[in-house]
């Protein structure tokens, strides 16, 4: 049985889906904490608020197919977030650098999927 890229493709992103709403829940509801997290890892505290909206925006650009080139600077937003937040939880060595590297696995996984869905017409 092998499973279609289309099936992986929505695996990949609803998985990736469900990890950033997760976080932004996460930010909203114990905001001060996340906002002392993040002055922890180097970043200002005031961006928590705006990455958790750019986070929204950025799932409802890759869960769309309406605007492409949207789409593309959705994943490329989302890649920046976890290459830096992996590097942030890497060099302060807190242990916590799981959650980025799991979101950049399932991002990479969304994208290659979606690149093989619309644009690897060899399928």
């Amino acid at each position: 049985m092998q499973i279609s890229n289309n099936t992986l493709y929505w695996i990949f992103t609803v998985l990736l889906s469900a990890l950033m709403m997760t976080s932004v829940v996460r930010y909203l509801l114990d905001l001060e904490t996340f906002i002392s997290n993040f002055e922890t890892l180097g970043y200002n505290g005031r961006i928590v608020v705006p990455l958790a909206t750019a986070k929204i925006l950025g799932l409802m650009a890759i869960l769309s197919d309406r605007i492409k080139f949207l789409k593309e600077w959705a994943y490329a937003g989302f890649l920046f977030n976890f290459l830096l937040a992996l590097e942030a939880h890497v060099s302060i060595d807190d242990g916590h650098y799981m959650g980025p590297a799991i979101a950049l696995i399932l991002l990479i996984g969304s994208y290659v999927f979606y690149r093989k869905i619309h644009f690897d017409k060899t399928d």
